[in-house]
């Protein structure tokens, strides 16, 4: 089958690999769809992630399809079942998996291969994060599950209520999705990021307030010029530093900030300590999905909360992937890919 392996810093090689056996649990998929990720651009710039791939390796993470093939022992499922499976499941056995906090699960169990014909589940997704789909479901908008987990996640984290003013800093995928569910919760949602597209769909999804940042400097001069008020939270859904630091001084008095963007290793923050303790602010971030997230996540896809047609705004051939990445990597604004993978 073809498929992306990932040999290292901004190396995607596109090769015909043999479909790995089925062991005892798995099962195998038939990829449909599978989207391009923020997550994957790092991962493609870095050569790799500790926790999730050492290459070389398959590669990609959001992805649905079609079950192809039951290993031993696998109940509740046949061939043919159309399916949407997480990037990851938790132990179940942890401190943190005992105490309701599966996404810090001390032996989180990674998929990749979503950039391919097929995919092997792990007997452990299988039990715990492998989801069948409604008849109307498309594949298109199922592949958003994953991403859209973990977005579900921070909205849990900042505990957003209807009537909040919320502030999104970062129009890319994951603070678009951060709209759609602020306002779905009955949120006065604002957007502040770059890109007139990216704006123009933040607007589209229910954005009441579009602040463009321009060339990105000075963004809480920018932000407090183009309105007046304080939020009550404000995410961060960008993962730089700088934009961390520009979060904590647009938060009202006893307001939240969610720090949900990952910013690269070793990397420091500064922040005003006078501003935090007299202005009694919560600060905290979001880190992945569990499982309960997951199955929140299908059914806000499936109940048309979240759809692909706002999100996939470009398709591109197996074939074609490495090219897709240097663009990206180039500066390629596309909100989302839809790979191809059987092209």
């Amino acid at each position: 089958m073809k498929a992306a392996i990932l040999h290292g810093r901004e190396d995607i090689r596109i090769e015909e690999i043999a479909p790995p056996p089925l062991h005892h649990g798995q099962v195998r998929l038939r990829i449909e769809v599978a989207l391009t990720c923020g997550t994957d651009l790092k991962v493609f710039k870095r050569g790799y992630h500790a926790r999730m791939i050492v290459p070389p390796s398959v590669f990609g993470h959001e992805l649905a399809g079609t079950i192809s093939d039951l290993g031993a022992g696998v109940t509740g499922w046949n061939i043919g079942d159309r399916v949407v499976v997480a990037n990851s499941a938790p132990c179940a056995m942890c401190f943190f998996c005992n105490t309701g906090q599966e996404n810090l699960c001390e032996d989180l169990q990674f998929l990749n291969g979503a950039y391919a014909e097929t995919i092997i589940v792990p007997a452990r997704l299988v039990e715990k994060n492998l989801l069948r789909l409604k008849p109307a479901t498309s594949f298109r908008d199922a592949a958003l599950t994953e991403p859209l987990a973990c977005v579900v996640q921070g909205v849990a984290d900042a505990k957003l209520q209807a009537g909040q003013n919320i502030l999104i800093l970062g129009a890319g995928p994951i603070g678009l999705m951060f709209v759609a569910l602020a306002k779905n919760s009955g949120c006065h949602v604002s957007v502040a990021g770059r890109r007139a597209p990216r704006l123009a769909a933040a607007e589209k999804l229910g954005a009441a307030e579009v602040i463009d940042l321009g060339d990105g400097a000075n963004p809480v001069e920018k932000i407090r010029a183009a309105t007046k008020r304080r939020f009550d939270v404000v995410i961060e859904a960008v993962g730089k530093p700088e934009t961390w630091e520009a979060a904590v001084p647009l938060v009202r008095k006893g307001g939240a900030v969610n720090f949900f963007g990952g910013c690269p290793g070793g990397t420091t923050v500064s922040l005003d300590t006078q501003t935090i303790h007299y202005s009694n602010l919560t600060l905290l971030a979001s880190f992945h999905h569990t499982p309960c997230t997951i199955r929140r996540a299908l059914e806000l896809i499936e109940t048309g909360v979240v759809r692909a047609d706002d999100f996939v705004d470009g398709e591109c051939p197996l074939t074609r992937l490495p090219e897709l990445f240097k663009s990206m990597a180039a500066g390629n604004h596309a909100i989302k890919t839809l790979i191809n993978v059987h092209e």
